[in-house]
């Protein structure tokens, strides 16, 4: 059971959780969501704007916006692995 400390000290973490997560997801997105539309394309033979758009459901800027958001998962499993949880004064 997490003491009041530790809870305290993960909710003041959260917002830089997040922002670390999105500098990642940012930096990530362009070759993982390529080498994902590519093993697609590869494998199932989507073409590009159908696996942007989820085979034509949804806008193509509407679709990069959700496989950002998709994506964004695993870049916030990884910053909070990766986040300094013992605080500032360890």
């Amino acid at each position: 059971m997490l003491g009041l400390a530790a809870v305290k000290l993960v909710l003041r973490s959260l917002p830089q959780m997040v922002v670390m997560a999105t500098v990642v997801n940012m930096a990530l997105f362009l070759p993982v969501g390529g080498a994902l539309a590519l093993a697609a394309f590869l494998l199932f033979g989507v073409p590009l704007q159908a696996f942007v758009s989820f085979g034509g459901e949804v806008p193509a800027f509407g679709g990069v916006v959700i496989w950002w958001g998709v994506l964004l998962v695993p870049s916030l499993v990884y910053a909070a692995y990766m986040m300094p949880w013992a605080g500032k004064d360890a």
